[in-house]
């Protein structure tokens, strides 16, 4: 595939619909990568030199591509027996005690497959940046429900309708509705609800007080989780990038301590701080802890969402 006909397969959401889908793009994306004369440049970033970016040539508009971790996008030799490892891994991961290899190759497969989609959409043309953003975080969405999904875990993306009653009155008098990008159930009980985002920008104070509000106008503790793709952006200009993080610690601190906090909050690109800070390093984990012990967790819990009502969301 030339940089044309990548991008074009990224910005069609119904090119995914199974993680084979996924990662055959992502070796496709790594191979065309591959070959240093179908870009313009590498550039390292000058503040964290394990980060770069691609310049495209021409035909990408010499645009240059989000920051890539290059301690987690494999190459294009790597991938092909990794991806197969990935697959092999999600078939058997519940009961299972995983190697530091095995959870280093959840997250860098789910890392490199979807940063193949979004650095083949920052190939598009000034003034669709917009688009490609809603592209590439519906489609990490649907990647990590298929995710999920290979676990052999019920889990869809919908809206949870829930009762809401007057005070002093037995009877339901109205509904509220909330969009949840991932639903998780066993049988017709909910387990879990969670959100799914490339990044916390801009999202992380909805989460935890959807969490709250819903907790509040149920009368029960509904968990909830939060899976991120990483938390940095490109700073400075051409050719002098840097990488900046867009997470806020001291909003998750405060809304963890004062508000509520949440039952889990993963990532694959995690950042320093969330190893080290105290409270962040208690509550922020890398993705592979989710596939491996605390999805289980959550599915053996008592219900405690029986009665809210569910309706699927398809078209996303």
């Amino acid at each position: 595939m030339n940089l044309s006909q990548l991008r074009a397969h990224a910005a069609d959401k119904t090119n995914y619909v199974t993680l084979a889908s996924y990662l055959a793009f992502a070796e496709r994306y790594l191979a065309y990568i591959a070959d240093p004369k179908n870009y313009q440049a590498e550039i390292v970033s000058r503040n964290e030199q394990h980060y770069r970016f691609i310049q495209y040539k021409d035909e990408g508009f010499f645009n240059v591509t989000r920051p890539l971790n290059t301690r987690l996008l494999y190459d294009a030799k790597q991938f092909p027996k990794a991806a197969k490892t990935f697959v092999k891994l999600l078939r058997k991961a519940r009961g299972h005690t995983p190697t530091p290899r095995e959870c280093e190759i959840i997250n860098r497969v789910i890392y490199t497959a979807q940063q193949a989609i979004g650095a083949s959409l920052d190939a598009l043309p000034a003034g669709q940046s917009n688009t490609a953003r809603k592209v590439n975080g519906d489609l990490f969405e649907r990647f990590i429900r298929l995710v999920i999904v290979a676990l052999d875990i019920d889990c869809t993306t919908g809206t949870i309708n829930v009762p809401v009653s007057l005070e002093g009155e037995a009877s339901e008098a109205f509904k509220m509705s909330y969009q949840h990008d991932l639903i998780i159930k066993s049988g017709e009980l909910v387990k879990a609800i969670g959100s799914v985002k490339t990044s916390s920008k801009d999202r992380l104070d909805k989460i935890f007080i959807d969490k709250f509000l819903l907790n509040k106008l149920t009368g029960k503790d509904v968990p909830h989780v939060a899976i991120f793709l990483n938390d940095v952006q490109r700073t400075g200009t051409l050719p002098a990038f840097g990488i900046g993080a867009t997470f806020l610690p001291g909003h998750f601190k405060g809304y963890t301590v004062k508000l509520n906090p949440l039952d889990g909050v993963y990532y694959c690109d995690i950042r320093p701080n969330m190893r080290t800070e105290p409270i962040l390093r208690d509550h922020i984990r890398t993705f592979d802890h989710f596939v491996f012990t605390d999805v289980w967790e959550l599915i053996n819990r008592d219900a405690v969402a029986a009665d809210i009502d569910e309706t699927e969301d398809i078209s996303r």
